[in-house]
């Protein structure tokens, strides 16, 4: 039975990389999964507890999504195993949270005399996943800006293991109700009976199984869960065309804002005065204008329509999931920029697993430029520029812009905070 599962599952892989439809996320069909899946009853993990089929949450969430031997993107996976990224060789996964594989990378670099490491951990929420490799974060007691202990930070901190949250018929989120008959995280499905909006006496799962209002771990409490929709084919490299995401704004019914869904664990980093980035604000005319014409650096010359970059993502000014469903797409399709009531949120800059940048950013912000002398910067560049290679070689950083070529950018490409602020 166990190997009809997993064979089950493998060819689920097979269907997402391919992009062929509904049967790719069918294991967890937007609800609660195959109980077997993550539970053993009678032989659980040894050491592990709820009759884990790992020893840990996250571990038996990445017995799933982690898959050793990946040569490149691939599927539902969001880490790359330790053994398939040996140094120099960047993490395989491009899903738009990012590969959570980032936090094993430290790199090592001397800059105007001065040698400093930057510590893997850095690049993102350090899950805990004994099995894979992936330990507590060394540097941070509590979630940055918030009390939630990183003793305690695993996938289902931020992700409901079972699945209860669905998006009723009448848009509203609850926990119980009409069943869950697809997943609601993607642009198109073939489940039959599956509608945008789900039909009288059908729910659809919410965005990623992401945690609603009640949810609780830790000194976290969710008070509402945030709006998105995704290509059916989101992990992949964005060498050619683009994965955009179309994250949606808050609205009533159960919904939460996405910096406030954010702020639940990072309660503090928002809640300053006129000294810290907004989130969850409409960019305004003057902002979203410069967000259309931006091209890149000396050039505002953009008419709007092919305006949007997935390293530097806007909240859409709507709650419609069809809408969304509408912009979410992989092939260039629909790139138009942002009108003034879109807004900025923690996405626009942070990937929410792990990025190649500390911070988990998208985009390095320790140096003038991402693009130097017309090359992605790295040890092997010339010239190697080390402020801007910060100990990487030239794949690495290319990878973290997830394999754009360097001509997308302007020869010496200045920070993507221009993107918006357009002062370069």
């Amino acid at each position: 039975m166990r190997t009809v599962r997993w064979g089950f599952i493998a060819l689920a892989a097979v269907v997402l990389a391919l992009g062929l439809g509904g049967a790719a996320y069918a294991f967890h069909s937007g609800g609660v999964a195959e109980c077997t899946g993550c539970h053993s009853m009678h032989s659980p993990a040894a050491g592990g507890s709820f009759l884990l089929v790992a020893s840990d949450q996250s571990s038996t969430c990445l017995s799933c999504h982690e898959h050793a031997g990946d040569t490149g993107p691939s599927s539902y996976h969001v880490s790359t195993a330790e053994a398939d990224m040996p140094a120099g060789v960047p993490p395989k996964q491009r899903s738009p949270g990012g590969d959570f594989g980032w936090l094993k990378k430290s790199y090592t670099m001397t800059i105007r005399g001065a040698t400093s490491t930057e510590e893997g951990s850095s690049h993102g929420h350090n899950i805990i996943a004994a099995d894979k490799g992936y330990v507590v974060d060394a540097v941070n007691a509590t979630a940055p800006g918030g009390t939630f202990p990183s003793t305690q930070l695993a996938c289902n901190s931020c992700h409901d293991p079972h699945g209860k949250y669905r998006r009723l018929s009448d848009g509203t989120i609850a926990k119980t109700g009409a069943p869950i008959i697809a997943s609601g995280s993607y642009a198109t499905s073939t489940t039959p009976g599956y509608a945008e909006p789900p039909a009288a006496g059908t729910a659809l799962g919410v965005y990623r199984l992401l945690a609603g209002a009640g949810y609780t771990k830790g000194t976290a409490t969710f008070s509402g869960v945030p709006a998105a929709k995704a290509p059916s084919a989101y992990n992949r490299t964005e060498a050619a065309t683009q994965t955009r995401v179309a994250y949606g704004k808050a609205s009533t019914g159960g919904h939460a804002a996405w910096g406030t869904w954010c702020a639940t664990c990072h309660t503090n980093m928002h809640s300053g005065s006129g000294n810290v980035h907004p989130t969850d604000e409409n960019l305004g005319s003057t902002i979203a204008s410069n967000y259309k014409t931006y091209v890149k650096s000396g050039d505002m010359s953009g008419d709007g329509i092919n305006g949007f970059t997935s390293l530097v993502p806007f909240i859409e000014g709507t709650a419609d999931y069809a809408v969304l469903a509408g912009h979410a797409k992989n092939d260039d399709s629909v790139l138009t920029g942002p009108g003034g009531s879109d807004q900025v949120s923690c996405l626009s800059c942070h990937r929410a697993h792990a990025s190649g940048w500390p911070h988990a950013l998208r985009w390095n912000v320790e140096g003038e430029f991402i693009v130097y002398n017309s090359l992605y910067p790295g040890t092997d560049s010339t010239p190697t520029a080390p402020q801007f290679a910060r100990g990487r070689l030239a794949a690495e950083t290319q990878a973290a812009y997830y394999d754009r070529p360097v001509t997308q950018f302007a020869s010496y490409q200045r920070l993507l905070c221009n993107k918006c602020h357009a002062n370069d």
